[in-house]
């Protein structure tokens, strides 16, 4: 009963994760949480983490104990002495026709300035993959909003544009069951023809541009490009949700910002760099055990590991010392340098604080400005819809021209596209002003 239950488990879980991998239906939220998942350059960026993490313990195992063994074999081919000649000689002890050597070797590095600051740096350059992540992170989520808005945008272009394309087809249609009647002339029906073929020619356009945002989003998705996906948001809904939700006080999130933590850890690298060519002056001290064993024989090669056979050993212990003595000022031409770039990255730093503090308070003022526009565009809208409505009024009771008319329609159909495009502004700019303060 047990195991046929943990199989049934098995099962369920294994069909939840095929339908995880299957997913082909995202609302903007499920987007951007797929997207920094199976996204490649996300992906590419949580492997940089795992080398720097690798890369960090190399740094740290070159201070610890490592033993090193060695094996020296020789095979004197021709000997001062031969040991052939007179086995008794007892130079044959210096040229022995076959010697082996086994040596075994522990170092352990004391104290080795470099190795200090090296264990730091290791620190800091893991930070700088976790940052390159974060930044990764934030561009792909910011790209997905952007990417997932305009697919949007063209999505919902095509259905105004279609029902735009239905109304003024049923007013062709009745236009020309009065035209036949002899109550209204042929240039209205041209006008009409007019506007309709314009409207078409649009229409064709934006079904094939449907294809390529769609593409751009599996794209960022990493989402195969033959895929059907379908997403299930809607630009209001989104809008809406832009503009009631709030963002924190952004005069305290400058250090929060990506950019900001990038030149941080550069300033932070370079003044590791400087530290690092200060300590090469230190003495660098090491100890070592080291044990040795030697084995030789004038007879065949096989002897030398007879169980009557004797070896030589040695067992000694001791400590380097190193230190520069005299570098033609080169040394001090290092140390210099490196502080010099030191001191440029801290002005860069400086530079980069001052320029994210800008950017923030433009990104606040476009964001501003994108919802108040996209509210004076509300209002536009609402406004042509009825001076759309008042001229086909006009039209049918033969008291509008024709070209009235197409004005009008003409002036709506802009009107309904700002619209569209005011709410993916507001969405947009909104990506902008977080991907700024780092908010998740």
């Amino acid at each position: 009963m047990k195991q046929k239950t943990l199989v049934f488990f098995s099962l369920l879980f294994s069909a939840w994760i095929s339908a995880q991998e299957a997913k082909t239906s995202f609302d903007l939220k499920e987007a951007i949480q797929y997207a920094l998942t199976h996204n490649r350059k996300v992906k590419n960026a949580s492997l940089n983490i795992q080398a720097a993490e690798k890369q960090k313990w190399e740094v740290t195992a070159t201070g610890l104990p490592q033993i090193v063994g060695k094996i020296d074999y020789l095979n004197n081919l021709e000997t001062p002495f031969p040991a052939s000649d007179d086995p008794d000689n007892p130079f044959s002890f210096f040229f022995p026709k076959h010697s082996i050597q086994p040596n075994v070797r522990l170092t352990q590095l004391i104290f080795d300035g470099t190795y200090i600051v090296a264990l730091q740096a290791s620190n800091v350059f893991l930070d700088i993959s976790k940052n390159a992540k974060e930044k990764t992170d934030n561009e792909i989520k910011k790209a997905t909003v952007g990417a997932y808005t305009t697919a949007l945008l063209t999505k919902e272009s095509i259905a105004i544009m279609e029902k735009n394309s239905a109304n003024l087809s049923k007013s062709l249609s009745e236009t020309k069951a009065i035209f036949e009647n002899g109550m209204t002339e042929e240039e209205n029906i041209e006008q009409l023809q007019l506007t309709l073929a314009g409207l078409e020619n649009n229409l064709t356009n934006l079904r094939k541009l449907e294809n390529i945002t769609l593409g751009y989003v599996k794209l960022l998705l990493g989402i195969d490009a033959h895929q059907k996906i379908t997403l299930t948001d809607r630009l209001d809904t989104l809008m809406f949700e832009q503009v009631s939700s709030n963002i924190s006080d952004s005069s305290t999130s400058i250090f929060e910002n990506i950019d900001y933590k990038i030149a941080a850890n550069n300033a932070e690298s370079k003044y590791l760099l400087h530290k690092a060519e200060k300590f090469k002056r230190l003495p660098r001290i090491g100890g070592f055990l080291s044990g040795n064993y030697q084995n030789f024989t004038n007879e065949r090669f096989s002897s030398l590991f007879d169980k009557n056979t004797q070896w030589l050993s040695t067992f000694s212990a001791g400590v380097s010392v190193s230190f520069p003595i005299f570098t033609s000022l080169g040394g001090e031409a290092t140390i210099k340098r490196t502080k010099i770039e030191w001191e440029m990255a801290k002005n860069e730093l400086k530079e980069t604080e001052a320029t994210i503090a800008l950017d923030i308070s433009k990104a606040e003022s476009d964001y501003e400005l994108a919802i108040d526009t996209y509210q004076n565009k509300q209002k536009s809208l609402n406004l042509a819809e009825r001076i759309e409505r008042k001229n086909e009024i006009k039209f049918k009771e033969g008291l509008a021209s024709s070209f009235e008319l197409r004005q009008a329609q003409l002036q709506l159909y802009t009107a309904q596209q700002e619209y569209l495009q005011a709410m993916v502004d507001v969405i947009n700019q909104k990506a902008t002003l977080e991907n700024l303060l780092n908010i998740k």
